[in-house]
């Protein structure tokens, strides 16, 4: 038997391929109005290093956030185990963000903002007709 010792090195870790969907961005809906950053890292912050998180602040965006992981397999298992999560008596509803989506929304909207405005300028009502 040989006496020399037994080296080892590090366990290649596996890392599956993930669907094209998963982000390391999360948008997170349903949450309390008010909560601070600080227990969103204490919430998000156990399933990986965060880069940011971002929390609405004005009437429209209030109850939402969005959170930056470092690693895109952490923003996974934060999407597996935090979706559904009661916080303060409100479930989180935890995506993976995705560009096209909330701009068309946002586009949307502002179309609609843009014919209101007109409408109210020259006097135009869809009510009537």
């Amino acid at each position: 038997m040989d006496s020399s010792p037994l080296i080892i090195g590090p366990v290649p870790t596996f890392r599956a391929r993930l669907p094209p969907e998963v982000d390391r961005v999360l948008y997170v809906r349903n949450l309390p109005f008010i909560i601070t950053g600080e227990e969103m890292y204490d919430i998000f912050g156990k399933y990986g290093a965060i880069r940011q998180i971002r929390i609405g602040t004005n009437k429209d965006t209030r109850g939402t956030a969005f959170v930056v992981y470092e690693d895109i397999y952490d923003a996974k298992t934060a999407v597996d185990h935090l979706s559904g999560f009661n916080v303060a008596n409100r479930y989180l509803i935890v995506l993976y963000y995705q560009q096209d989506k909330m701009s068309k929304k946002f586009d949307q909207k502002k179309k609609e903002d843009e014919i209101a405005r007109m409408q109210e300028k020259y006097g135009v009502s869809t009510k009537d007709k």
